[in-house]
């Protein structure tokens, strides 16, 4: 069986206090990576949260899950995360993509995937101590202290097949939101894997990790119900595989009434619109033994890391679920 390593994403819905905590203890039960969620408008500051989580911490790395190159320029992206490489001993992680709600919750659109490219290679420009041209300004620009290349792994985050392929193409590793069925891993990685052949690599090149909406809990229905709001989310862009028909239909009714605001709320009104079939297909959610025999088999599809969204009820903390994931992890 293929041995995985496990990461979490955090939402800083809680305090910056609270959120060092959960780094601290996700470092203790092994966790590889951290990553949180970066949204200005709905959660914390991840910038600060990451560089407070990363004081005292010796293995764990940091990154985002993920950020965006339009409410974050490149100048300020490349700043943030050689500073924070510097101030962890290179234990970074770049999650970047398109945009998602920290854009459409203020009318903006996402990157086109061309854009997004341009993104990356002007980063790591950046990153090398070279100077990059700013787009409106038409001036070159570079930053000051770099005085050697600072290596800053960056991973693209994918769900719809071309951004799938981009990310084999030009990443170092894909953050993938496509569901936690066979088919979908399945389907993901093909695309993935024909994006890496394209630059003359084969998938074992990058570093895939499966994002994961999950909840343990001793009662499955209350852990399908947790999950929900993050399904939604999965499900509002295009998957790698088809579904039935009765679940398209589901899902476009999903899509209709998304709120942005509500970004994975578990309290959101678009979450009651997911079914249990749903749930199933797309997150990890059940009792500690239903959770286990769903690890087994995603172990089994070629992930290099599952890195779970832990969900919980407000103000309930994570730490349970943290705890009951590295339990069932170091039993595959």
């Amino acid at each position: 069986m293929t041995l995985i390593t496990k990461g979490v994403g955090l939402f800083s819905t809680e305090p910056v206090q609270n959120m060092c905590q959960y780094v601290t203890l996700a470092e203790e039960l092994g966790y590889r990576n951290v990553w949180f969620g970066d949204s200005q408008n709905i959660w914390r500051e991840s910038s600060i949260v990451m560089g407070a989580s990363a004081v005292g911490t010796k293995r764990i790395v940091f990154g985002t899950g993920v950020t965006n190159a339009v409410t974050r320029h490149r100048s300020l992206l490349a700043s943030t995360w050689a500073t924070l490489s510097e101030f962890t001993g290179g234990r970074v992680a770049l999650g970047i993509g398109t945009g998602d709600s920290s854009l459409r919750t203020m009318g903006l659109k996402p990157l086109r995937l061309a854009e997004l490219e341009q993104a990356i290679s002007e980063l790591r420009a950046l990153f090398r101590g070279e100077k990059v041209v700013e787009a409106v300004s038409g001036v070159a620009f570079h930053l000051n202290y770099v005085r050697e290349p600072i290596p800053v792994p960056i991973y693209i985050a994918a769900s719809a097949p071309k951004i799938l392929e981009l990310a084999g193409r030009v990443a170092d590793g894909v953050i993938a939101l496509v569901g936690t069925a066979p088919q979908f891993i399945e389907a993901a990685l093909a695309r993935i894997e024909a994006g890496a052949r394209a630059s003359g690599r084969c998938l074992g090149d990058l570093d895939v990790v499966l994002w994961t909406p999950t909840a343990i809990n001793d009662d499955s229905d209350e852990a399908k119900d947790l999950v929900r709001a993050h399904v939604a989310r999965v499900v509002i862009r295009p998957l790698p595989a088809a579904v039935s028909e009765s679940q398209q239909a589901a899902i476009d009714r999903i899509r209709q009434s998304y709120d942005y605001y509500h970004h994975m709320d578990t309290e959101a009104d678009h979450a009651d619109l997911v079914s249990d079939e749903l749930v199933d297909l797309f997150a990890l959610a059940g009792t500690p033994a239903e959770c286990r025999v769903r690890l087994k088999q995603i172990a089994e599809h070629g992930v290099d890391q599952v890195s779970i969204v832990p969900f919980v009820r407000p103000g309930q903390s994570k730490a349970p679920t943290l705890r009951a994931f590295a339990e069932i992890a170091g039993e595959i």
